[in-house]
């Protein structure tokens, strides 16, 4: 992805940062609209990456302030966009065969069931002969 797309935002970013805490705007927001993206993208592309991110400004925010120089944090942001943008253009997984239950599993159910059954009927209290 073209680094020319991209919009960074810089602010003072909370936490630990020593003396320059107060002074150094490592704290990084990276903007990406998705209209940038239209020409790199196939149509099938587009579509997923407009289900995945509804709306209507269509844009993808990402902040990133764990680490205490602003480099590390521009290049931790970067890494989380093309992550999420990996993860919303991935093709949807194959959908699931049904399957009926073995023969022998059927049969193990069946017979769990009828000896909880007896189980649970021995401990009816028994009958009184009168």
């Amino acid at each position: 992805m073209p680094g020319g797309l991209l919009i960074e935002r810089f602010s003072r970013s909370p936490g630990p940062g020593g003396q320059s805490v107060n002074t150094t705007d490592s704290r990084v927001e990276v903007e990406l609209p998705l209209v940038a993206l239209d020409t790199l993208l196939t149509a099938a592309q587009r579509q997923r990456l407009r289900r995945a991110y509804p709306g209507d400004d269509q844009r993808l925010v990402v902040a990133a302030r764990e680490h205490r120089s602003q480099h590390r944090n521009r290049v931790a942001a970067r890494e989380r966009l093309a992550d999420q943008i990996r993860a919303a253009l991935a093709p949807p997984p194959p959908s699931r065969r049904a399957t009926k239950p073995t023969k022998g599993s059927t049969e193990r159910r069946l017979q769990s069931k009828r000896e909880r059954s007896q189980t649970k009927a021995a401990r009816t209290r028994p009958p009184l002969d009168s």
